[in-house]
């Protein structure tokens, strides 16, 4: 079988999305992990590794029912709690870097996003409710002064095994599949989305990676190219810059 062949057996499954209005709160109800630096984890299922634990100011959450396998890694919700002696209007801005689910909930927030939903110095009480009535809104992610990265995963292996995510990515956008450029087959590519936010693929070609992903957003659905995305010679957990910024 030829490498070109062999590349076009790649097939991404991509999961239906749930049906949450756009400019509409959702009820619903969230809940906290536990952290002992209430930051968030860098072992989340997105696959952000340290990203994961202090992007937006460490206000981040695992998601069950808006996982859609892996497509809401980065997306971006307002999650106000309902209880008015307790709670602010406008609650916190979360970003979604894991999966979790518990006790019927749709966020499992950082304790830092779960607390930054109460009024001044009601913190502590709101912790006690444990897991509390919530409203919820997807919403656009801003990222002032960074344009999109891709990350070569901790697993890569470097030139056998490519895995890359995608980080700061802006506006109301889901990264719903990557493709690789394959110079000698003069041919885009599917990779795998091999978990959460983590996109791979085996023998990558030699050189200068290009790669482009498609992008559902508030522009409709489109290919952004990223030339040269990742430098000839990678090297794992390393996250490398772009010109590309969503909004």
């Amino acid at each position: 079988m030829g490498l070109c062949q062999y590349y076009l057996l790649s097939v991404v499954l991509l999961l239906p999305a749930l049906c949450y209005s756009q400019f509409t709160f959702t009820s619903s109800r969230a809940t906290f992990y536990g952290s002992p630096d209430g930051l968030g984890t860098p072992a989340g299922a997105c696959g952000f590794g340290e990203y994961g634990k202090t992007v937006n100011d460490a206000n981040v959450a695992g998601v069950s029912r808006l996982w859609n396998n892996g497509t809401a890694c980065g997306a971006c919700y307002q999650v106000r709690c309902t209880v008015p002696e307790v709670c602010t209007d406008y609650g916190v801005y979360v970003l979604v870097t894991d999966y979790g689910e518990e006790d019927d909930t749709d966020f499992v927030l950082s304790p830092r996003a779960y607390g930054r939903m109460a009024l001044t110095d009601k913190s502590e009480e709101l912790y006690t409710f444990g897991v509390v009535d919530v409203e919820f809104l997807r919403v656009p992610c801003r990222f002032r002064g960074y344009n999109v990265m891709f990350k070569v995963h901790e697993n890569s292996k470097y030139p056998q095994y490519l895995a890359v995510s995608m980080l700061y990515v802006g506006g109301q956008n889901d990264v719903l599949a990557v493709e690789i450029w394959l110079e000698d087959c003069k041919e885009w590519v599917a990779m795998r989305r091999a978990f959460g936010a983590v996109f791979d693929i085996f023998y990558p070609p030699p050189g200068a990676i290009n790669l482009r992903m498609q992008v559902s957003g508030s522009a409709g659905l489109r290919w952004v190219v990223a030339n040269n995305a990742i430098p000839k010679v990678w090297k794992a957990g390393v996250a490398y810059g772009s010109a590309i910024q969503l909004a």
